[in-house]
């Protein structure tokens, strides 16, 4: 009788998005027996083995090839990842102050060139840091970790470099504090870009600024996951079509905040939906969805400052959870684009700064401070998105205005104003409703008129005031003050508040994640802006 051959589910593999892969080669290796396999449509495998440890390799045009050391389990089907040929790279840490060094973690399959920039209202080349290459084949390339490293970081350069120091390659951060990136470039032209914060090393300004790094990794979804993909964990198959598979096409919760716990997410991750093309200017459109609300859209401000004299200090937002950054060093904190994401501790910090201690804040973004996180580390934190979703409509059936507010208060007592769904995803100009404030210095502009048309922002084109916006609420402060508000549709518009506090401190908030956008092309949105700095360090 032919004997029936019994093959068993050994596990899934998938890319870097966790996307399944087809086809790719396995060899299963113990005890001097070699098992041959391949990946289904699914990214199964199923493979002629009994549970034990094994070494596996497996190989995929396209991808890069690996071995492993497993134990495979009959109840855990493994998760084996591999990492897609294409160019991509980070600094670790991320954040550094002037003097410091950070890492270079490239993943490359062939020799590369790697210049250090500066990101002003002009990309300065710093200098060449060099050109790296095989010396043994594919040596550049990076090998992933194999299940959920959105949770414990992709750890570029942690296995097969750890015998030799100089294949660790460090770059020293400049003095002057600023937006850095790194240019990388391969022989066949293949570019990517990666940024790079660096603080100063004693304060040096009057203003300091914060880089929304918080917001990008929550947006981050390098692994599979972020806090819009799988916000919970990863589900025990890969993703064959999102739109049949992903909670977030085919479900009644398509956020997926149904629960009290969220796995972590770490910032030991490439990203890239930081990535600046090569020849991309700071007055180009700023084309494409997700980089208008991250860094590239911040880098449109921090040019401005730039461009109108302004010196600044900036930061990380960790390094100010951290506390590298002392408020009181400073007269003015400027936060802007899309800083949705805050701890407890950065919230307090600045709302006893601004109300107790005369400090100055610039709000110059949309949908702030609306979403809790905790730190479990330097390099990884957990978001807090409650179990009763994120809009501005699911919160108010609990009675409250936000996720921050679930836990703590609302971002209005501290910003004047708090993001609402009415006119998300539009774009419009704002309208003058009080001419009379000396915000409007200078702009022959009177109430009724129409300003801030011009903007960068191309997912929700239409003007300054847009994409998602912030309104007052019964939360804002007694005596904030409306100053103008945006045309977008439904009363959506995002409204420019100004409020002082009894220590003699002040906010400005605009309420718009696509004002900064309009801050290096539009003469009246960078007017007003310009008068509220001015005023502000002047003070």
């Amino acid at each position: 009788m032919r004997k029936v051959q019994k093959i068993m589910l050994v596990g899934y593999v998938s890319d870097e998005r966790y996307i399944a892969l087809d086809g790719v080669r396995f060899e299963f290796e113990s005890g001097g027996r070699s098992i041959e396999a391949h990946s289904r449509a699914t990214g199964s495998v199923y493979a002629d083995v009994q549970p034990g440890p094994y070494r596996v390799t497996l190989r995929k045009e396209g991808f890069g090839a690996k071995s492993v050391e497993i134990t495979v389990r009959e109840e855990a089907p493994y998760q084996f990842r591999l990492l897609s040929n294409h160019l991509v790279g980070y600094m670790w840490p991320k954040y550094v102050s002037a003097g410091e060094k950070s890492e270079h973690r490239v993943h490359a399959t062939e020799a590369y060139r790697l210049d250090l920039w500066r990101y002003g209202w002009e990309k300065e080349h710093i200098r060449t840091i060099g050109w790296f290459d095989e010396h043994g084949p594919l040596a550049t390339a990076q090998i992933t970790p194999d299940g959920d490293y959105t949770q414990t970081g992709i750890q570029f350069n942690r296995r097969g470099y750890s015998n030799n120091p100089h294949h660790r390659q460090y770059v020293t951060a400049p003095e002057q504090s600023g937006l850095y990136y790194l240019h990388a470039k391969t022989v066949s032209g293949e570019f990517f870009a990666f940024p790079w914060i660096v603080a100063p090393a004693k304060p040096q300004a009057k203003i300091a600024v914060l880089a929304s790094n918080i917001n990008w990794n929550a947006y981050n979804n390098f692994g599979g996951r972020s806090n819009y993909i799988h916000p919970m964990a990863l589900p025990a198959k890969p993703t064959v079509n999102a739109r049949l598979d992903l909670a977030r096409y085919n479900s009644d919760n398509p956020m997926d905040f149904s629960s009290e716990d969220y796995a972590p997410l770490s910032f030991d991750r490439p990203e890239l939906l930081n990535h600046i093309p090569e020849t991309v200017h700071i007055t180009d459109p700023l084309e494409g969805r997700s980089e208008c609300h991250v860094l590239p859209a911040e880098w449109r401000l921090f040019g401005w400052l730039e461009r109108e004299g302004f010196t600044y200090d900036l930061y990380a937002e960790t390094q100010f959870h951290l506390g590298a950054l002392n408020l009181d060093d400073y007269q003015v904190l400027i936060i802007s684009t899309h800083p949705e994401y805050w701890s407890q501790e950065m919230y307090y910090r600045l709302k006893a700064w601004v109300f107790e201690r005369g400090g100055k804040l610039m709000y110059l973004g949309g949908n702030g401070l609306n979403c809790a996180v905790e730190f479990l580390d330097e390099a990884t934190m957990t978001v807090r998105n409650t179990a009763h979703g994120a809009s501005s409509s699911e919160m108010a059936t609990i009675n409250k205005e936000s996720r921050f507010d679930f836990y703590y208060e609302s971002e209005a007592c501290l910003l004047g104003v708090r993001c609402t769904e009415e006119g998300i995803m539009t774009g419009a100009p704002y309208q003058v409703v009080d001419a009379s404030h000396w915000v409007f210095d200078g702009t022959d502009l009177t109430e009724g008129d129409v300003f801030g048309e011009k903007c960068l922002h191309m997912r929700c084109h239409g003007g300054a005031s847009g994409h998602e916006t912030d309104k007052m609420s019964p939360a804002s402060p007694a005596n904030c003050q409306l100053l103008a508000k945006g045309l977008n549709p439904d009363e959506g518009g995002g409204e420019i508040v100004y409020f002082e506090t009894a220590s003699r401190g002040a906010v400005f908030s605009v309420g718009s994640i696509s004002y900064p956008c309009s801050l290096p092309v539009d003469e009246n949105i960078s007017k007003i802006t310009k008068n509220v700095l001015a005023q502000f360090v002047a003070k």
